[in-house]
């Protein structure tokens, strides 16, 4: 059944109209060089060797695209790294996920921080910032280069588990809710279903990092590293102050994940329906998924940001350190306080930040997810054609 669906997948590729299987290959190939060695270093000997085989080269030429299941098994044809092998795919995933998410979430950091500063309701007259690049220089300028990536650390450690389980789980249940609700096909309907599932373990397993990170990015934080920071919130205000935005956070991330995983399946349909791997429209369909998601759930991650770090000018202001209650606690209450200090436009603070940050960081997830994913399928899909060349001899 697997080399089945294989055949038909790669005669349907092929006998495509205006289609040139040559340039297709070529093309590919130029892409996945350019980008191993402009964003990860790799040398193009080794970037070569995971470049998708699209119709076009030499092996490929000689394959029988109607010769039967037994026969297509042994060719040397391109791994069909939209359906995984059976038995492998989890673990591909979450290893695809883990690194797609650690590069992610690091290399955008710096506009992470300007992004959790510019949403403070009563920001320090030191850190009015009137736009990210102005914010930026700034923190430079006046509390050192590497103040930007404060912590880092604590996102780089919560990251790697919580997009092996986001990537993992999605690819599983989208697979499986698509055979359910439009059998052969996409489904827009679970690719969102699937999105929304997947964030609730990716945010149980990030919160705790998330809570620990903007505590440590805000203007003059009280904290020496990473371990003061988990120590001074278990002993002030418990550890279940590490999930006191969980509902806030999921209220926020259901949605953006919906949005974000529909535009970017939608888009993938426009640009690369035959879902081959092709690192622009990756890229593309990322970079313009986490755009509009950004955008429309700004307001929450105001809200958040504002459980998360519990400043304690808002909370002045608010009434609240000398009240029965110390903390801003649950959704309602911090659209309360946000919107009582803010009005409506504070709902929208660092908006620009957030979409600066999302736009590359979701391109550069998607890209090095699905990089990684054809690289590790490929080297499954030519260690299992060897062993059937081992059987077969």
């Amino acid at each position: 059944m697997e080399a089945d669906g294989f055949v038909r997948r790669r005669r349907m590729t092929a006998e495509t109209t205006g289609n040139d299987p040559g340039v297709a290959g070529a093309s590919a190939g130029a892409e996945v060089r350019w980008l191993g060695g402009r964003f990860w270093g790799v040398s193009e000997s080794i970037v070569g060797s995971l470049t998708p085989r699209i119709g076009g080269e030499t092996e490929l030429q000689n394959v029988n695209f109607v010769c039967g299941a037994q026969d297509a098994q042994t060719e040397d044809s391109e791994p069909d790294y939209e359906g995984l092998p059976q038995g492998a795919s989890t673990s591909t995933h979450m290893l695809a996920g883990a690194v797609a998410g650690i590069m992610e979430h690091c290399l955008m950091f710096p506009i992470d921080c300007v992004k959790t500063r510019m949403q403070s309701l009563q920001p320090d007259p030191a850190a009015r910032y009137r736009n990210v690049m102005d914010a930026l220089r700034r923190i430079i300028a006046t509390e050192g280069v590497l103040r930007p990536l404060r912590g880092l650390n604590a996102t780089a450690i919560g990251a790697g588990p919580a997009h092996a389980l986001y990537f993992a789980s999605y690819e599983k249940l989208k697979k499986t809710l698509s055979d359910v609700i439009h059998p052969g096909a996409n489904s827009h309907l679970a690719n969102g279903a699937a999105g929304c599932v997947a964030t609730l373990l990716h945010d149980a397993a990030m919160n705790p990092a998330e809570v620990v990170k903007q505590r440590m990015q805000m203007y003059n934080s009280p904290y020496r590293g990473v371990l003061d920071c988990v120590r001074a919130v278990c002993q002030k205000e418990g550890a279940a102050a590490f999930y006191r935005s969980y509902t806030t956070q999921l209220t926020m991330n259901v949605p953006f994940q919906a949005l974000h995983f529909m535009t970017y399946e939608y888009l993938q349909e426009l640009l690369n329906p035959h879902r081959q791997y092709n690192p622009s429209s990756h890229m593309l369909s990322g970079a313009l998924a986490g755009a509009v998601a950004a955008a429309a759930t700004t307001p929450l991650d105001v809200c958040k940001t504002l459980l998360n770090t519990q400043e304690s000018p808002a909370l002045s202001s608010s009434g609240q350190s000398q009240g029965a209650h110390r903390h801003i606690s649950g959704l309602s209450h911090a659209f309360r306080t946000v919107y009582r200090l803010g009005g409506l436009q504070g709902f929208f603070r660092g908006v620009q930040a957030r979409i600066i940050y999302q736009v590359p960081s979701t391109a550069i997830s998607w890209s090095v997810y699905e990089f990684f994913k054809y690289g590790l399928t490929k080297r499954q899909h030519d260690k299992r054609k060897m062993q059937h060349s081992e059987a077969e001899s």
